[in-house]
């Protein structure tokens, strides 16, 4: 059977640990690494710009043997002239692996409803499973493993943070949810998720004695136009020094980049001994490698 990654939970909790795991493994075997697929291709489609996504997707393929194609939104027929389940036929029967990083979940879904091959999430509207396999990884490499630990979110309640609620979920640690009224999560992941995740008004109140704090920029792609009406609302949700020092001493600080210093998060925290942000972007890597080791292999 086909397995896609549309969503981190596409994955059972054990799956989730299984690449987790792998991706430590393939970053500490980095100078003789397997090459698995060779003869293989990913097609790459994005409709939204990137910079780790797409360098960690071909850098990853590459790596371990195989070929990407960056295939242009704007240059395929995808939605457009052509349905996107013909498109979906057609790349199956020419690539190994299809990676969409686009505006819309539903059209993910109907990608991966009519694929032979499978179908990965590289951002969506809804999801970013792909930064939560970074996110975890690093979380992991450096303070162990998550079960029975607290995480802050501040900030929007976005795709980024709706796969969080999964990982919380699926792991077993509590996720802290702080968010101006009117920017928060999914109410469906909410309570699906149930006492593995609380919502607050309060960035203070989630950072109390977190083990990880983690935010977001405050205006995404796409949302432009909203900028200043956001960053009025969020304004009260800066991670500073003030905020992490409300944290564990040892707590870590992530971001999934690109960052606005002195929005969602100060220069002093995010380039300081606390941060792991580029550990973070650099596992976008390794963990991408083992997702699409284990799906196609």
């Amino acid at each position: 059977m086909t397995r896609h990654f549309l969503k981190l939970s596409d994955l059972s909790p054990d799956e989730l640990g299984h690449v987790i795991a792998r991706a430590i493994a393939l970053k500490a075997q980095k100078a003789a690494l397997p090459r698995p697929f060779v003869g293989k291709t990913l097609a790459m489609i994005f409709t939204k710009n990137s910079t780790r996504t797409r360098v960690s997707f071909e850098a990853g393929m590459a790596k371990l043997g195989g070929h990407a194609l960056f295939l242009h939104g704007d240059a395929m027929q995808l939605g457009r002239n052509e349905p996107i389940a013909d498109t979906a036929k057609v790349l199956s029967r020419m690539v190994d692996a299809i990676m969409i990083r686009n505006d819309s979940q539903a059209d993910q879904e109907t990608l991966a409803a009519n694929a032979s091959v499978p179908v990965i999430n590289g951002l969506s509207n809804h999801h970013h499973p792909c930064q939560l396999l970074a996110d975890l990884q690093t979380w992991i490499e450096h303070r162990g493993p998550v079960a029975g630990k607290v995480a802050a979110w501040i900030g929007d309640g976005n795709n980024v943070c709706h796969s969080w609620i999964e990982a919380a979920k699926m792991l077993g640690f509590t996720l802290r949810i702080a968010c101006p009224k009117g920017f928060e999560p999914s109410s469906e992941l909410i309570a699906w998720a149930g006492s593995a995740v609380e919502l607050m008004r309060g960035a203070a109140f989630a950072a109390n004695g977190a083990d990880i704090v983690i935010t977001d920029t405050w205006t995404s792609m796409g949302q432009e136009k909203e900028e200043a009406r956001r960053i009025a609302a969020f304004a009260p949700f800066t991670v500073n020094a003030e905020l992490m020092a409300r944290a564990k001493p040892d707590a870590i600080f992530q971001h999934c980049l690109p960052a606005h210093r002195g929005e969602e998060v100060t220069a002093e925290i995010i380039d300081g001994p606390q941060s792991v942000v580029w550990d973070e972007a650099e596992n976008r890597l390794w963990g991408q490698m083992a997702l699409m080791e284990f799906l196609l292999q």
